[in-house]
C-alpha cells in the first residue's frame, strides 16, 4: 500500500485552472481520471490525512503511486477529455456502466447507394440513421414489415441483392410488393433513397404530416372513382396507425426528449434511459454500475450524459434531456450537450405535469432494474457457493454457514425500539423464518430507557438474549443435550448437537418458531454490538455459534475479542452477501418500528374503555366532534349517544379523567400553535396514521 505524501506534487506544482487528472498505479497503469475547474483545489482534496477520506477514495490514493495532469481552457474541454481518456484507459475506480443486453437498433444505411433498412448493434457507424434502441428484435421486424407496404425500401444483404442483379429477377419481397426492387431497375437509385428518407421521417416521428398527405390522396381516389387505389391508401394508412399504435403516446405531439433516472445504493447503481420522439417513447435501455468511487447522484447522471451521448451528433441529441438531479456544474454539460447537437439542448428536472409522471415510471423501471440484478446475483449457484466459502475462510470458520441469522436494532430518538431477526440459508432469504422483537428492557432500568433513551448495545444483548433461550427452552423440553447437562445451569459449554427432524416440527408439520441453531449471527454494528451478542450468548453457555457485526459507515467485518476488524475486498462475493443479509435486517427493522410507531400516534383513551368497541367509539367522536368536547361532557349528555348505557358512560367519564389531554397541534409549516377546542381523533381506518407532521418531521432521527 503506497503512501499519497511520496508523490504528492510540491506545493505550487498544480495550476489553478482547468484540466483532467490521472492517476497511475506502480505499473503505471491509469487507475482513475478525473476533472475539475481549478487542479490545484481538487487534487488538494486527495492529500488530506487517510482517516478524513471515503473509504474508496483512501483505497485509490494507497493504491496509486502518482499523479498527473493536463490543463486545458475551458470546463467543456476537460468534460470532453476526460471521456476520451475514460473510454482509451478504461481505469478501474471510475464508474463505469455496463449494459445489461446488446441493445437492436434499427438502422437505415443512408452510406449506401441503395440505402438498406436492417437490425443492428454495436457500435455505431457513420452515414448509418439510428432508431431505437428497442427491447427485443422481434419488436423492430414487426414494425418494419407494417410499414415496407408504404415505405417499399430495400431490406435484403448485399449478396442477395448482386444475387438478383445478376439474375434479373427480383427476391419474394419484390413480388409481393414489400420491396420496391432497386436491384432490378424498377426504382430509380435517386427515388430508393427519396423513398428510404420518407422512411427515416416517419420512424423519427414526423407522422402527422404523411398521414394527412395519404389521406387526401385516398380522398382523391374515391372522387375519381379509383377505388382500388383508395383501397390500397386505406390499408397503407391502417398499416402505419397499428405501427405507430405500437408506441402510446406520453408527451404532447413533436416532444423530443430522453429521460434518464437513477436508482442506487450504497453499492451499486441501475440507470434507465426513455427515448422519447415525436411524443411517443421509440426506445429504451438500461445500464448496472458498481460504485467503486464516493459518487453523487448528479455525477452519476453526468457520467451517464457521457456515456449515452460521447459519440452522438445532430438529432441523436435531444432538445430536452430530463434527469433526477443535475451535476455540479451543470453549465459546462449543458454547454457540451448543446455543442454534440449543434443547437441548445436543455438539460433539467421535471417538476409538474406529463413529464414528471413519465420520469416517476422511468425510476421504477430503474429501481426494478437494479432489484433484478441483485436477485440474478444472489440466485446463481456459484456466486452464492463463492460467498459462503470466502466467509468461512475470512472468519476462520470450521465449516461454510448454511445459515446465517442477521439482527438489527430500530428506534426513533429511543422511542419504540424493536428489533429483527432475519434468516438467509444456502446464501438466500427465508422469509418464513424472519422474527421481530419489541424490546422491553431489564427490570430496574427505568432511568435508561426512559431517561437516557436509546442504548443499542443493551438491546442487542436483549435480543441475542431472548431468541437463544426460547432455543435452549425447546432443546431442554425434547431432551436434545449430548452431554446430558442442565441448560439453565450457569456456564454450559456448548455441546448442541444436530436435533432429530421429527423434534423440529410442530404436531401440524410446521417448522417451529427457533428449532433451528445458525452457524452465524451477523450483528448490524461495530465492536460494541458485537461483544453485547457474544456476551449474551456466552452467559447462555453456547460457544458453538459463530458471532461477526458489520459496521455500516466503513463496511468492515468485526470480531468478538479483536481490536481490527476484518477488511474483505470491494470486489468480495462474501462482503456482498454480509451486505445483503445486513441490509435486509435493517428494513425488516424499520418496517415494524415504523408501523409500532404509527399505531402509537393513533391511539386514543377510548381504546382503554372495557366493552366500548369501534362502532361505538366513532358514534362518540361523531356525536361530540372531537375528544376535547367528549372529555368536557357530563354523564347524561354521553347517554344521549345512541348505545351508551349508564354504566358505560360513567367508565368513559373515568378513563378520560385519568388521560393526560393531548399537545396541542401545530402547523408544521409555519410553528403556528393551531386552535386547539378541536383535538385531533384517529377516525380514519385502522391502516392510516394521524396526520399529525410529528412522525415526517423526526423521521430523520430514526435508526
Amino acid at each position: 500500500m503506497a503512501d499519497p505524501s511520496s508523490y504528492r506534487p510540491k506545493p505550487g506544482e498544480i495550476p489553478d485552472s482547468p484540466g483532467v487528472y490521472r492517476f497511475r498505479d506502480e505499473h503505471r497503469r491509469v487507475i482513475y481520471v478525473g476533472k475539475a475547474k481549478s487542479l490545484r483545489q481538487r487534487l488538494a482534496n486527495y492529500f488530506q490525512d487517510l482517516g478524513g477520506l471515503h473509504p474508496r477514495t483512501r483505497s485509490m490514493v494507497t493504491t496509486a503511486a502518482s499523479v498527473e495532469w493536463t490543463v486545458v481552457s475551458t470546463e467543456v474541454e476537460a468534460l470532453q477529455l476526460e471521456y476520451s481518456w475514460i473510454k482509451e484507459y478504461d481505469p478501474r475506480f471510475n464508474v463505469k456502466y455496463r449494459d445489461d443486453k446488446s441493445y437492436p437498433y434499427l438502422a437505415v444505411t443512408m452510406n449506401e447507394d441503395f440505402p438498406r433498412v436492417q437490425v443492428m448493434r454495436g457500435h455505431k457507424k457513420k452515414g448509418v440513421r439510428y432508431f431505437g434502441p428497442y427491447a427485443h428484435a422481434w419488436a423492430i421486424r414487426d414494425t418494419v414489415d407494417l410499414l415496407l407496404r408504404v415505405f417499399p425500401v430495400r431490406t435484403c444483404s448485399a449478396g442477395v441483392f448482386k444475387n438478383a442483379a445478376r439474375t434479373g429477377r427480383p427476391c419474394l419481397l419484390g413480388y409481393i410488393g414489400k420491396c420496391s426492387a432497386p436491384c432490378v431497375d424498377r426504382i430509380s437509385a435517386e427515388d430508393h433513397r427519396e423513398l428510404a428518407e420518407e422512411f427515416s421521417d416517419f420512424m423519427a416521428g414526423r407522422t402527422g404530416t404523411y398521414l394527412r398527405r395519404l389521406e387526401k390522396q385516398m380522398t382523391r381516389a374515391a372522387e375519381e372513382m379509383e377505388y382500388e387505389r383508395a383501397a390500397r391508401l386505406r390499408d397503407d394508412i391502417g398499416a402505419l396507425k397499428k405501427a405507430m399504435e405500437k408506441n402510446a403516446v406520453v408527451l404532447a405531439d413533436a416532444t423530443d426528449a430522453d429521460l434518464i433516472a437513477v436508482a442506487e445504493d450504497e453499492l451499486e447503481a441501475a440507470v434507465q434511459i426513455f427515448h422519447v420522439r415525436g411524443g411517443r417513447v421509440r426506445g429504451q435501455r438500461g445500464w448496472v454500475t458498481d460504485k467503486v468511487e464516493e459518487i453523487t447522484t448528479g455525477a452519476l447522471v453526468e457520467h451517464a450524459l457521457q456515456q449515452l451521448y460521447g459519440e452522438e451528433t445532430g438529432d441523436a441529441v435531444p432538445r430536452e434531456v430530463l434527469v433526477p438531479a443535475l451535476p455540479d456544474p451543470v453549465e459546462p454539460v449543458q454547454q457540451w450537450l448543446t455543442e454534440r447537437r449543434g443547437s441548445g439542448v436543455s438539460l433539467r428536472i421535471p417538476q409538474r405535469g406529463d413529464k414528471k409522471a413519465l420520469m416517476e415510471t422511468v425510476q421504477r423501471n430503474a429501481q426494478q432494474s437494479l432489484v433484478l440484478h441483485k436477485t440474478k446475483r444472489a440466485s446463481d449457484l456459484t456466486t452464492r457457493s463463492r460467498a459462503l466459502e470466502e466467509i468461512t475462510d475470512a472468519l476462520g470458520l470450521d465449516s461454510a454457514p448454511l445459515r446465517i441469522e442477521c439482527y438489527d436494532i430500530s428506534h426513533l430518538q429511543g422511542d419504540d425500539v424493536v428489533a429483527s431477526m432475519v434468516v438467509f440459508e444456502d446464501g438466500l432469504a427465508r422469509k418464513s423464518e424472519y422474527r421481530r422483537f419489541q424490546i422491553k428492557g431489564r427490570a430496574g432500568d427505568t432511568q435508561l430507557w426512559h431517561g437516557q433513551g436509546q442504548d443499542d448495545v443493551r438491546s442487542m444483548h436483549e435480543v441475542i438474549t431472548r431468541r437463544f433461550r426460547r432455543y435452549l427452552a425447546d432443546k431442554e423440553r425434547t431432551g436434545e443435550w449430548t452431554d446430558g447437562g442442565d441448560p439453565g445451569a450457569e456456564g454450559l459449554s456448548g455441546g448442541l448437537a444436530e436435533p432429530p427432524a421429527s423434534t423440529l416440527t410442530e404436531d401440524d408439520g410446521r417448522p417451529k418458531r427457533f428449532a433451528y441453531p445458525p452457524q452465524l449471527v451477523v450483528v448490524d454494528g461495530g465492536a460494541p454490538q458485537v461483544a453485547a451478542a457474544r456476551r449474551a450468548l456466552d452467559e447462555l453457555g453456547i460457544d458453538d455459534i459463530a458471532v461477526c457485526g458489520l459496521a455500516k459507515r466503513l463496511e468492515e467485518v468485526w470480531l468478538p475479542g479483536e481490536d481490527d476488524p476484518v477488511v474483505l475486498p470491494r470486489t468480495s462475493e462474501g462482503l456482498y452477501l454480509l451486505q445483503r443479509v445486513r441490509d435486509e435486517a435493517h428494513r425488516f427493522a424499520i418496517t415494524y418500528q415504523r408501523t409500532k410507531r404509527g399505531k402509537r400516534f393513533r391511539s386514543s383513551p377510548l381504546d382503554d374503555v372495557p366493552g366500548l368497541g369501534e362502532t361505538r367509539r366513532q358514534a362518540l367522536i361523531k356525536h361530540f366532534g372531537s375528544l376535547k368536547k367528549l372529555r368536557s361532557a357530563t354523564i347524561d349528555q354521553i347517554c344521549d349517544v345512541p348505545g351508551i348505557g349508564r354504566k358505560t358512560a360513567e367508565t368513559i367519564v373515568a378513563a378520560l379523567a385519568q388521560a393526560a389531554p393531548a399537545a396541542p397541534a401545530v402547523n408544521t409549516a409555519t410553528g403556528e400553535i393551531m386552535d386547539d377546542t378541536e383535538e385531533p381523533v384517529d377516525t380514519g381506518s385502522p391502516g392510516e396514521p394521524v396526520s399529525t407532521g410529528a412522525p415526517d418531521e423526526r423521521r430523520g432521527q430514526e435508526r
